[in-house]
């Protein structure tokens, strides 16, 4: 995205922050690109924050014995969230289902997101597809989310960390022309709020 189609990304409501927790940014569980994942998110909080805009932080709850299972190390937050912003817990890659996410939402009045996090072709997708279904407008930045090396199924090649990124250009072709993209979270813009309490 060259700088003129930059500016002229249209500034969202608020910003989703999906499964940022530490098994998936952090030691051996980590996915391929975390740093640069964690570099981005962090762009898009304190933009999200300078503008006043809700941030929404979904966390995991991983089933026994799994990186992410409640209370371990691995399923806490990457990012502190500040006292008036929002962890919504999930059990399911949509953030939606069985939660009061769109509740939330609709009272903070947001009507569009930017979504981050991980991963691509689940979490993240799952809950941008819901989304739109339910009527937000949806914007991914394409350096803003990330997943793992993708294993080898029949009849095809495992796509390996180098090419990871490739598994997520996918994730993201595959929420269909609704879904707006742009580069880099640097190019998201907030639509700007009251400054909230900290």
């Amino acid at each position: 995205m060259d700088e003129m189609q930059a500016n002229q990304v249209e500034a969202v409501d608020a910003l989703m922050v999906i499964d940022v927790q530490n098994a998936f940014v952090t030691g051996p569980d980590a996915v391929p690109e975390h740093a640069r994942l964690v570099a981005m998110v962090a762009v898009l909080l304190v933009a999200a924050r300078s503008a006043g805009a809700p941030i929404i932080f979904l966390q995991n709850d991983g089933p026994p014995g799994a990186v992410d299972e409640p209370s371990r190390p691995g399923w806490m937050l990457y990012f502190s969230p500040r006292s008036h912003e929002t962890v919504v817990r999930k059990e399911r890659d949509d953030g939606f289902d069985g939660t009061d996410l769109d509740e939330i939402l609709t009272a903070l009045d947001v009507r569009s997101v930017a979504i981050c996090g991980v991963l691509s072709e689940m979490c993240v997708a799952a809950t941008a597809r819901e989304a739109m279904r339910l009527g937000y407008g949806v914007l991914l930045p394409h350096d803003a989310h990330a997943t793992y090396d993708v294993p080898a199924g029949p009849g095809s090649e495992s796509v390996p960390a180098a090419r990871a990124a490739r598994a997520a250009r996918a994730a993201e072709w595959s929420l269909g022309d609704e879904i707006r993209i742009c580069a880099s979270a640097c190019d998201v813009r907030f639509v700007t709020r009251e400054s909230l309490c900290e």
